[in-house]
């Protein structure tokens, strides 16, 4: 039997910084409240502003606490995102990253700065991670096309020939030119397990520049809380039961001004002859990874880094995983393995309110 979920689930990704991002501390709803930090008079409620956006493969929800946000800055957004999906898809053709897999073997080829910078940021974490997260696992992720209708398990033989172009250590940085070079002819770039995290900073930074300081992003599971509430309360973010859809949380934690980001079997998946395949690729083994975690969230200061991690640690497991972390500066994760235990980096405990006593902490 084979059977893909991600669609059912892709509707239902921006439920939870909306649900979760309405409660505050004292159980009232986040919606209304006082400017902090802003133009707006402090006693004058704040009327929130969203637009719901369907790109990089995801549901994107950006709501600005903000009575000066326009329409104007939703079309701006957009136009961003636009861009960005424009320069750094895998599978659009004329896009950078396009160019470059398609001139593997071939010559070097010229990115903006943006991109460049993007691919190096990848490439750091492959060598520190000795390629276990790798952006040159592009024929891996065609291959499998988890996430998309017939995904199913590919040959064998098909897996080998995929997983030996999977080679970081084969992709040339010219720095001077921003160029890039793929050694070897049939390389290919991917940077889906970086792409979001890197989209939410760029949001981030154009609400910044428009003088707002109070606003939710959220990328399918990757969350930006910005600032604080209106009210000057911290924003709650739900930790998903990975055994749950989305919006049914094992606890919350409350935070200002970070990046809330998860990676978790239940994202994209496909199951085949009883067994479930999820999205997140071993590059050193050609498979999804296996290893009995269920998802792996991380709070820190930027999405890019965010998201990159919560793809390293899933791949580097809980014990390996946890070593790494405590490694990052301003930075805490929690595991939740399929047996519903937690193992966290003492920050993250004491983040965490949990409200769901199946889940118990193991270290």
């Amino acid at each position: 039997m084979k059977k893909n979920k991600s669609a059912i689930l892709l509707v239902a990704l921006s439920m939870v910084a909306a649900l979760l991002g309405g409660c505050s501390g004292n159980g009232t709803s986040s919606e209304t409240g006082t400017a902090v930090g802003s133009k707006a008079s402090k006693n004058q409620a704040v009327e929130p502003l969203g637009q719901t956006f369907f790109i990089f493969d995801t549901v994107v929800n950006v709501k600005i606490y903000d009575n000066r946000a326009t329409s104007k800055n939703f079309e701006e957004l957009d136009a961003l995102m636009q861009e960005i999906d424009g320069r750094i898809s895998r599978t659009a053709e004329g896009s950078e990253i396009y160019q470059v897999n398609a001139n593997s073997g071939v010559a070097p080829v010229k990115v903006s700065e943006e991109t460049y910078d993007l691919v190096s940021t990848a490439l750091d974490y492959a060598k520190r991670t000795d390629g276990r997260f790798d952006p040159a696992i592009g024929n891996l992720v065609t291959l499998w096309n988890i996430g998309h209708e017939g995904a199913h398990v590919p040959a064998v033989e098909d897996i080998a020939i995929a997983q030996a172009l999977c080679d970081y250590t084969k992709i040339d940085m010219n720095a001077d030119k921003h160029e890039i070079f793929l050694q070897e002819k049939g390389m290919a770039i991917d940077l889906g397990s970086i792409g979001k995290g890197y989209a939410a900073d760029r949001i981030y930074d154009y609400l910044a520049e428009q003088g707002f300081n109070s606003a939710i992003i959220d990328l399918g599971g990757n969350v930006y809380a910005m600032g604080k509430k209106p009210n000057g309360n911290l924003w709650t973010i739900g930790i998903q039961d990975p055994d749950q859809e989305r919006g049914n949380p094992i606890g919350n934690i409350k935070v200002e001004d970070k990046t809330v980001v998860t990676s978790g079997i239940y994202e994209r998946f496909f199951i085949e002859d009883g067994q479930l395949y999820q999205h997140i690729i071993n590059p050193k083994t050609g498979y999804p990874v296996d290893n009995g975690i269920s998802s792996v969230t991380i709070v820190t200061n930027r999405s890019t880094d965010a998201d990159a991690l919560s793809t390293t640690l899933f791949v580097l497991g809980i014990e390996e995983g946890l070593a790494f972390i405590e490694n990052t500066p301003d930075t805490e994760a929690l595991f939740i393995s399929k047996d519903k235990k937690l193992y966290a980096t003492s920050g993250f405990k004491e983040l965490l309110t949990k409200t769901n006593d199946d889940y118990v902490f193991a270290n």
